[in-house]
C-alpha cells in the first residue's frame, strides 16, 4: 500500500485521498463468515416476526408498553448487547459485526431508531468512559434490556452547537451529590428510559460534563410525546431536570470531558446510521421492485419499461456502492483497534481511538448513506405512482421515516463541513501530508497532459486512472481554495460543501471499484459481471458530480487566468471514456426484477 508521497504502513483516516488502496486490502460484505451470516438471519427473523407485522400499531403509539416490550425481545435475542464486552453480559462483537446488526435492523422503521439509540448513544458512553463500578452496575442491565437507555444532549437553544447547552449541575454542600437543573429536547426513548446519559455544565465551566442519571433519582418530568413527520413509533420527549440529585460517583469520566464524549460517541453513531440507512434502502428496493412486477399498464408489467428499469438500477447501484464504502471503513476501524490492542492499549481506549482515527470516513458515510436512502424512498414512491402517495401503501412510511436521517447525528451540512475541517486540521498537524500531493497536482497542471495508453490493459485500469484523476481534482481545488482563502475558508461554507462532495464521491466510487475487483479475484469475471457494471456506473456518476461541485467551488474563489487554468485542469481530471450506461443499468435492473428483491 503506497501513498502518493511514498510512505507505507497501515492506512490512516482520511488518507484514502492521497494513497493507493489495493483490492486485497479492503473488506467486502461477501467475506462475512458463517457466524456473521447467522447473526444477520437472526436480525431478519426478529424484524419479520416482531416488527413488520405491527408497523401501524407501533406508529399509533396507543400502547406505551409496546416499544419497550419489543426491545425486551431484542434483549432476549442478544441484539442489545452487540457492543457490550462479554464480561458485562454482552457479546463484545467486533465493529463490522455490530455494523451488520445495525444494517439489518435499519429496515425496522421506528424500532431501528429506538434500538440504535439504546445500544449506541445510550449504552456506549458507559462502555467507553465508565469506570469499573459503573460498568458492573449498568452494562449487564442495558445489555439484557432490563433497563432502557436514552441520551440527553440537545436543548432548545443548542443543537449542532452542543457545547452551548445551558443545563447546570451544582455540588451539594456535603459534596455527595450534583443537583442538575435544565431542559433537554428531542430525546429518543425519553418516555420509557430507565437510564439517561445527561450532559450539563458544572458551575461556570466552559465544557460539558456527562452524568449517568437514573429515572428513579427523582426531579425528572417530561412533556407529552412529540408529534413528528416520521418515525412516529419512536418515543421522543422534552425532559426537564428540576433539582435532580445525582450521586457524585455517577459522573461519567472526568469533569468537563462531556463534550469529548459527545463527539466520540457521535462518530460511532454516524457510520452506524449510514449503514442502517443501507438496510432501509434494501427493503425499499425489494418492495418497489415487486410492485413494479405486479402493476400492469398499457397491457404489460411496468417493470418492463426502460424508465422504471433506470430507477431500479440506480437504486441498486447506489446502495451497493454505499454498502461497499461502509464495510471498508468498518474494517479499517477494526484493524486499527487490533493494532492498538497489540501495542498494549486498553480495549475501551483502543475502540475509541480507532473510531476517532476514521472520524472523516464516519462523517462521509453518514452523509452518503442517508442521502442514498432519501433517493431510494423517493424513487420508491415514484414507482408506486398514485399508490405511492397513499397512506395505505408502504412507501408513505418509508418516505417519511427516511427524512430524519439527514438531521440525526449532526446534520448533513455539519458533517460535510466537518469532513473538510478534520482533513485540514490533520494536514496542519502534520498527521496527513496533503501539502506535497497538492503541490504535485499544481505542477502537473502546468505540464503537457499524459494521453498514455500503455498501462490501460488490466482489469479496471481505465477506471483506476479515472479514480486517481478524481482524487487529483479534489486536491487541486482544495489546495487552491486553502491557499487563496487561508483562515477565512471556514467562513466559506458553500465551498467547504463543494469540497466535501468531491471527497465523498471519490471515496465511495473507489470503494465500489475495489469491491468489484476483489470479488472478481475470488469468483472470476463471469460471476461478477453485474457488480462490475455497478462499479463502473457509480464511478461515471461520481465523476460527473465531482466535476459539478469542483466548478462551483472554483468559480466561487478564483478569477481570470487562474480560474481558466483551474477549470481546464478540472476538465482534464474529470475526463472519462464514454460507456453505454443505459445497457449497463438494464442488465442490473433485469437481475433485480428477476429476483424480486435486492439481490447483491
Amino acid at each position: 500500500m503506497e501513498t502518493l508521497t511514498g510512505t507505507k504502513g497501515a492506512i490512516k483516516g482520511g488518507e484514502f485521498l492521497i494513497r493507493d488502496t489495493h483490492a486485497h486490502e479492503v473488506f467486502i460484505p461477501e467475506e462475512f463468515n458463517e457466524e456473521q451470516k447467522m447473526i444477520m438471519q437472526q436480525c431478519k427473523d426478529f424484524l419479520s416476526k416482531e416488527v413488520w407485522p405491527r408497523l401501524d400499531e407501533i406508529d399509533s403509539m396507543k400502547d406505551p408498553k409496546l416499544m419497550p416490550s419489543i426491545l425486551d425481545k431484542a434483549g432476549e435475542l442478544g441484539l442489545l448487547g452487540t457492543s457490550v464486552p462479554a464480561e458485562y453480559g454482552g457479546f463484545g462483537m467486533d465493529f463490522n459485526t455490530s455494523m451488520l446488526v445495525a444494517e439489518v435492523i435499519g429496515a425496522g422503521h421506528s424500532v431501528a431508531v429506538a434500538l440504535s439509540a439504546h445500544t449506541g448513544i445510550g449504552t456506549l458512553p458507559i462502555v467507553y468512559y465508565g469506570n469499573e463500578e459503573q460498568k458492573k452496575k449498568y452494562l449487564p442491565k442495558l445489555a439484557s434490556g432490563e433497563w432502557k437507555a436514552a441520551y440527553c444532549l440537545t436543548e432548545p437553544d443548542s443543537g449542532s452547537d452542543a457545547n452551548s447547552g445551558k443545563t447546570k449541575a451544582a455540588l451539594t454542600p456535603d459534596g455527595k451529590h450534583y443537583v442538575i437543573n435544565g431542559q433537554k429536547m428531542w430525546i429518543t426513548n425519553g418516555g420509557f428510559a430507565d437510564v439517561y446519559i445527561v450532559f450539563a455544565k458544572i458551575d461556570n465551566d466552559k465544557n460539558l460534563t456527562a452524568f449517568i442519571v437514573e429515572r428513579g433519582f427523582g426531579g425528572i418530568t417530561m412533556n407529552e410525546e412529540e408529534r413528528k413527520m416520521g418515525i412516529k413509533g419512536s418515543s421522543t420527549r422534552q425532559i426537564f431536570f428540576n433539582d435532580c440529585k445525582v450521586p457524585v460517583e455517577n459522573m461519567l469520566s472526568e469533569r468537563e470531558n462531556g463534550f469529548k464524549i459527545a463527539v466520540n460517541i457521535l462518530n460511532i453513531g454516524r457510520i452506524k446510521l449510514g449503514v442502517a440507512a443501507v438496510g432501509g434502502c434494501k427493503k425499499t428496493v425489494s418492495i418497489a421492485t415487486n410492485y413494479a412486477k405486479e402493476r400492469k399498464q398499457f397491457g404489460t408489467s411496468i417493470a418492463n419499461f426502460g424508465a422504471i428499469k433506470h430507477k431500479i438500477a440506480q437504486m441498486a447501484t447506489k446502495i451497493w456502492a454505499s454498502e461497499s464504502a461502509h464495510y471498508r471503513a468498518g474494517q479499517n476501524i477494526d484493524d486499527a483497534y487490533n493494532a492498538l490492542v497489540a501495542e498494549g492499549l486498553e480495549s475501551g481506549k483502543a475502540k475509541l481511538k480507532s473510531v476517532e482515527e476514521f472520524a472523516i470516513e464516519c462523517a462521509i458515510l453518514k452523509v452518503h448513506g442517508s442521502e442514498v436512502l432519501d433517493f431510494v424512498v423517493d424513487e420508491g414512491v415514484q414507482i408506486y405512482g398514485g399508490m405511492g402517495f397513499s397512506a395505505e401503501g408502504p412507501m408513505d412510511r418509508a418516505y417519511r421515516d427516511a427524512r430524519i436521517n439527514r438531521i440525526f447525528e449532526g446534520t448533513n451540512e455539519i458533517n460535510r463541513m466537518l469532513t473538510i475541517d478534520m482533513l485540514l486540521k490533520r494536514a496542519m498537524k502534520g498527521s496527513l501530508d496533503l501539502m506535497n500531493p497538492a503541490m504535485a497536482v499544481q505542477k502537473e497542471l502546468m505540464s503537457i497532459p499524459d494521453f498514455g495508453t500503455a498501462d490501460e490493459e488490466g482489469l479496471f485500469a481505465k477506471e483506476k486512472k479515472a479514480l486517481a484523476n478524481l482524487k487529483k481534482a479534489g486536491l487541486m481545488v482544495a489546495g487552491a481554495a486553502v491557499q487563496k482563502l487561508m483562515m477565512k475558508i471556514s467562513d466559506e461554507q458553500e465551498i467547504l460543501m463543494n469540497l466535501a462532495d468531491m471527497l465523498i464521491e471519490g471515496y465511495v466510487a473507489e470503494s465500489a471499484i475495489l469491491r468489484a475487483e476483489k470479488m472478481i479475484s475470488l469468483r472470476g469475471e463471469k460471476a461478477c459481471e453485474l457488480q462490475k457494471e455497478m462499479a463502473i456506473i457509480y464511478l461515471h456518476e461520481a465523476i460527473e458530480k465531482a466535476a459539478s461541485a469542483g466548478r462551483s467551488a472554483i468559480t466561487s474563489f478564483a478569477e481570470g487566468d487562474e480560474q481558466r487554468l483551474m477549470l481546464m485542469g478540472l476538465k482534464r481530471f474529470t475526463k472519462v471514456d464514454p460507456y453505454n450506461l443505459k445497457n449497463a443499468r438494464r442488465k442490473v435492473a433485469d437481475y433485480v426484477i428477476e429476483k424480486g428483491e435486492y439481490p447483491f
